[in-house]
């Protein structure tokens, strides 16, 4: 089982989020990054991470569902309101995430990061 690989956007690309992740064993990269620049658009986030394989999170509802809908091929798209999330939940829910999934899973998929809310 491959676990999935993450790319944080640079709306969630919190470092403490990152790091955290990272301290548990998960393959988290986030913007920016030696392969992506700090004011890389959405576009190229989406379809640098794909190309990476490695799906990406988001508080930029609005528009990745846009995206999703015109590069369907896309690497997954986990969407999450920031106002309902404090960092130890994000942390927790990406962890359980990036535990019960496979990189398998996620081409094309678009999901709600309140899924593996505990």
């Amino acid at each position: 089982m491959a676990e999935a690989k993450l790319h944080l956007d640079a709306d969630i690309s919190l470092v403490s989020l990152w790091k955290a992740l990272n301290d548990k064993g998960h393959d988290v990269t986030r913007t920016p990054c030696e392969w992506m620049a700090r004011d890389a658009d959405d576009k190229t986030q989406l379809l640098e991470a794909t190309a990476r394989g490695r799906c990406i999170a988001t508080f930029n509802i609005g528009d990745f569902a846009h995206l999703a809908r015109e590069y369907q091929e896309h690497g997954g798209i986990i969407l999450a309101q920031q106002r309902q999330w404090r960092l130890a939940a994000l942390i927790a829910a990406f962890d359980c995430l990036l535990s019960e999934t496979e990189a398998s899973e996620w081409p094309g998929q678009v999901r709600w990061l309140n899924d593996w809310r505990r």
